[in-house]
């Protein structure tokens, strides 16, 4: 890790507390548990709800970090509270709420977006950890240069 800190002295100060972005999915059955398998019944999986969460924070810092850094998660704390059908449509908010050293924290929610039923789906905490990507990819020993995926038009960051 020393290797990675020293490429990562001190995150922009483009990158701050209050940033957020928020990313909406229309639950179709590759989302399901069934489908993920991470359970046997055709609602919104867990682990789709945690991709959304971190699709989320990675918008909040897009364009922010420089071209040869990224962010990975590190820790995430997580609570699933309702299930939800396919069909609905949630959308999933990160925020960031504290800059430390390299790590960013940020509080994520996901929300039900419906007029017959609305409520929190889930709630929790989330830090991402930013590094120097080549120095990164280096240590996981990947071979190719992995590009990075197109930022999706339907992600709206906010500062």
């Amino acid at each position: 890790m020393a290797k990675i800190d020293a490429q990562v002295r001190a995150l922009p100060s483009t990158v701050h507390a209050g940033l957020s972005a928020s990313v909406s999915l229309t639950v179709t059955q590759a989302d399901t548990a069934v489908s993920l398998r991470s359970g046997d019944v055709p609602v919104l999986g867990t682990p789709r709800l945690v991709a959304l969460c971190e699709e989320a924070s990675c918008r909040a810092l897009d364009g922010r970090l420089g071209p040869d850094h990224t962010s990975v998660a590190s820790r995430l704390q997580f609570d699933h509270l309702m299930p939800v059908p396919v069909g609905s449509t949630v959308t999933a908010e990160a925020t960031l709420e504290k800059v430390e050293g390299r790590r960013v924290n940020f509080t994520i929610s996901v929300a039900l977006d419906t007029d017959d039923r609305a409520g929190l789906v889930a709630a929790g905490r989330l830090t991402r950890v930013v590094v120097h990507r080549p120095t990164f990819l280096a240590r996981a020993r990947c071979r190719e240069p992995v590009a990075s995926p197109p930022a999706d038009a339907a992600g709206e960051a906010e500062s």
